[in-house]
This record gives C-alpha cells, sequence and structure tokens, in this order.
C-alpha cells in the first residue's frame, strides 16, 4: 500500500451531508473483488442520467472541468454512512482521492479508509464550511496535508489542526494494512511459536 506523508492537491467540493456506502459505490457494480476500475463510476448514481454510466449528469460537480485531477474531497458529515462495503474505499481510491475532508465520518467506513491508503480528515463543521466557500469562490483551491504534523494548510497559510490515532497515523505513514501491519512482526510471530511448540508440544 503507498505511504501517505504529506500531499498538496486540488479540492472537489461535494456539499451533501450522509452520503451513503451505495451511493459511493453502488451496489450493481460489487461484482468483482479487483481493487481497479471502480474510478468511473465513483457516484455513479449522481454522476450519470443512465444506469449504464453512459450520459453524465453534466451539472455533477465531478464532471465540472475546475475540479479534474482531484485528489482531496470536501463533503459533509457523517460521510460513508448505511452497509459496511469495503469497496467504498476502492472507488475512492481508484478515482484518485487520497484525502477525505468531513466534520465526521462513518467508523467501519472511516476504519476502511486507512486499510486502503486514503486519510480522512476530520475537522470542525464551522471550519468546513468556510473550506467549502473557498473552493467554491477560488478555482484551483488546493490545500496541503500533512500526515505527520497533523495539520492541514490553506493557499493563505492558515494552518489547521486535527487529530488521529497514533496506530493508525504510523501504519498509513509506513503504507501498512492491517496485514502489513502484522506481516511486519514476523520475527516476533516465528519466535512466539517456535517458544509455544517447546512450551505445548501437544497443541
Amino acid at each position: 500500500m503507498q505511504p501517505f506523508t504529506t500531499l498538496t492537491g486540488l479540492v472537489t467540493p461535494l456539499d451533501r451531508t450522509s452520503v451513503n456506502t451505495d451511493e459511493i459505490a453502488p451496489a450493481r457494480f460489487l461484482k468483482t473483488i479487483e481493487r481497479s476500475g471502480f474510478g468511473a463510476v465513483l457516484f455513479a448514481n449522481w454522476r450519470y442520467l443512465d444506469a449504464n454510466s453512459t450520459q453524465p449528469n453534466l451539472d455533477f460537480v465531478l464532471h465540472q472541468p475546475r475540479y479534474q485531477g482531484a485528489s482531496i474531497l470536501l463533503t459533509g458529515g457523517n460521510f460513508g454512512c448505511g452497509s459496511s462495503r469495503e469497496h467504498a474505499p476502492w472507488f475512492i481510491r481508484d478515482y484518485g482521492f487520497r484525502c477525505l475532508i468531513a466534520p465526521s465520518f462513518a467508523d467501519i467506513f472511516y476504519n476502511n479508509c486507512f486499510n486502503n491508503g486514503i486519510l480522512p480528515v476530520t475537522l470542525a463543521e464551522p471550519i468546513v464550511r468556510e473550506l467549502f466557500a473557498a473552493v467554491e469562490a477560488n478555482e484551483g483551491y488546493s490545500l496541503t496535508v500533512d500526515l505527520a504534523a497533523q495539520t492541514v494548510t490553506t493557499p493563505g497559510q492558515r494552518v489547521l489542526h486535527f487529530e488521529i490515532d497514533s496506530f493508525r497515523k504510523n501504519a498509513l505513514l509506513q503504507g501498512l494494512d492491517n496485514i502489513g501491519w502484522t506481516l511486519s512482526h514476523q520475527d516476533e510471530i516465528a519466535a512466539y511459536e517456535a517458544r509455544r511448540r517447546q512450551e505445548a508440544p501437544w497443541i
């Protein structure tokens, strides 16, 4: 998994609250366990006018030229609610978003983000509203996110601090999902297994 250290990226605003995982990753596309090829159908129910995803809804934010190439998604509270499908962060990551900023996230979705190389940043609602206004008023609006320092810096050099669990932070800095973190302790696991075989050979 690609580590997350710092990111300076264009911001896309999705000004909606309680965006559920079925809107992020519609069920009709969940027919594969591969993690690629989903970017084109992220938010497909809003992004296209037909079920086959061939007629773009040009009013939807992802189709607006000013937000092409964005790597940061700014959105409303309770993002990622609904079912626990891990495909949701797969869709987001495959599109190109590495960081999500919102007032709050659904718990399971929040945890799944870290296992897929995505940093979910929680900022206070008033600050998020200020960022929405700034993004919409300034084409090309970018933010710099520094995971080690736990900061988001605006173009005007305003520094916003965010909180994050130290375990998740360190794992993401190293590019480790849960399996990767476990494998990083292979020597300790092997030593334990060897000792256990001597202590309890009947197991």
